[in-house]
């Protein structure tokens, strides 16, 4: 493919937006901001408090359907709709709220059904759990009519739309939050509050990942509509880097004073994809335009280099054998952590303080003396609830908490753009030849002056919960 038509597809060329671009220039893959001007910085940014958040719901797949269980936990909530393409699904979503005693219409019979429930005056938040595809154009949509936005990751799949996600978002002053839920697990706000607290010294180096074998389920029918998944994995990169990214970009304090400036890519070949897609089109139909595709390599390794001068490893293998790894590594001048691979020890991760890993007696001591006032206040509950150990509704009731007492997110649409531009990016830096390219600055330079993430509640935090 040349370049040219490569930079077209992965949206990476100029973008052709009013007020809002990116130009490829200089050596290949190189791409520097465009005429972009910063409508409002978002970053810090609190809306009016809403003493009860309305919140509709697109998508009752896995995720969606987890998310309704979750918020019938919460107070000061409710559900004013569900939507999704699969009538059966909608239905069922609504009945169990219904239970819960909410009262939420189901949007359902159409592709697009969801809009209606956008369009209502009487919604907040608008919770996305669709395929990766329908992200951005579900939240641009909900932003441009007055509510804020909780989405699934990634935010979205090309340059082209970052862009639009924050021109839309400073151009509303709606909030734009990606669903990065490993932020809110247990070592990760540990470590996240140690490294605030410079117990790790000066922070140099750090490595996420999300090495999952989830392998099978790509070809499940039943499991995923449309087989859309196994359709984004005909792409060659870093498809899925925001698990990973998330919380150690949240401890490089990146776009609050530091920035990703540019990254280099490499995929290993694809050794089980396209021969599982060949295997099944001889016996299912269904399968036939899957097959002599290429798909993404097993093993995508990435490495970044920000503007202060530390080093990011990003990994993303989803079809290996191999045990579930997100690494979270962060290597400082006074100590280091590391949660995968689990410690034996019964311990949540590894933290060192020299050459050596503290003994568990030691760790719980530590984690006893920085544990985050979040985990102090609804850890335990969650840990109940569940989602993904707990993390999950330590998210939800997070972002109804901020949107109650008019806070600031944790997460704000600048990092659901650079988090998920990783994708497009790695997958140009793959297709030539792991050569570098700039990661655009989505904040317009005000990453200099944006205050890091504060998690010690200092407000707020008065959001009830229900066992």
């Amino acid at each position: 493919m040349k370049k040219r038509e490569f930079l077209k597809i992965a949206g990476l060329g100029t973008l052709g937006m009013a007020g809002a671009g990116t130009a490829v220039t200089g050596a290949p893959g190189i791409v520097v901001p465009g005429d972009k001007k910063q409508l409002f910085n978002m970053s810090g940014f609190a809306a009016p408090k809403i003493d009860v958040v309305r919140i509709g719901y697109i998508g009752m797949g896995n995720r969606g359907g987890g998310a309704i269980k979750r918020i019938v936990h919460m107070g000061s909530v409710q559900v004013k709709g569900v939507a999704d393409i699969v009538p059966e699904k909608a239905n069922n979503a609504k009945k169990l709220l219904t239970d819960a005693g909410h009262t939420p219409d189901a949007y359902s019979g159409s592709p697009d059904a969801w809009k209606k429930m956008c369009e209502r005056d009487d919604i907040d938040l608008i919770y996305i759990c669709t395929p990766w595809s329908l992200h951005t154009p579900m939240a641009l949509y909900a932003m441009d009519h007055g509510k804020h936005v909780a989405t699934e990751i990634p935010a979205a799949l090309t340059v082209e739309d970052c862009w639009k996600l924050v021109e839309t978002s400073e151009r509303t002053k709606k909030h734009c939050m990606m669903l990065e839920n490993c932020c809110y697990d247990f070592f990760e706000l540990l470590t996240l509050n140690m490294a605030r607290q410079r117990f790790f010294g000066e922070i140099v180096h750090v490595e996420g990942a999300y090495i999952h074998d989830i392998f099978e389920s790509l070809f499940q029918k039943d499991k995923r509509y449309d087989l859309w998944r196994l359709k984004e994995n005909q792409r060659n990169g870093n498809l899925y880097p925001m698990h990973g990214l998330g919380p150690i970009a949240q401890i490089l304090d990146i776009n609050r004073g530091d920035k990703m400036d540019y990254l280099v890519s490499m995929s290993s070949n694809d050794y089980m994809l396209q021969a599982r897609a060949n295997e099944l089109a001889a016996k299912d139909p269904d399968f036939k335009k899957y097959a002599g595709k290429s798909y993404r390599g097993n093993m995508n390794t990435t490495t970044i280099k920000t503007n202060k001068g530390k080093t990011i490893m990003l990994q993303h293998d989803v079809s290996s054998p191999r045990p579930y790894s997100r690494l979270h590594l962060i290597s400082g001048t006074k100590g280091a952590a590391q949660k995968y691979p689990l410690p034996e020890d019964g311990t949540s991760g590894r933290i060192s303080h020299g050459h050596e890993w503290i003994k568990p007696d030691e760790f719980k001591a530590l984690e006893q003396q920085y544990q985050p006032e979040i985990v102090k206040r609804v850890g335990e509950l969650a840990k109940k609830v569940g989602g993904h150990g707990g993390m999950d509704f330590l998210m939800d009731w997070r972002l109804i908490d901020c949107l109650r007492n008019g806070l600031p997110l944790d997460q704000d649409v600048y990092d659901a753009a650079s988090w998920s531009v990783i994708i497009p990016l790695t997958e140009w830096s793959v297709a030539n030849r792991s050569n570098s390219v700039d990661v655009p600055d989505f904040t317009n330079g005000s990453w200099k002056k944006n205050k890091p993430v504060d998690i010690a509640l200092k407000e707020g935090g008065n959001t009830e919960v229900k066992s």
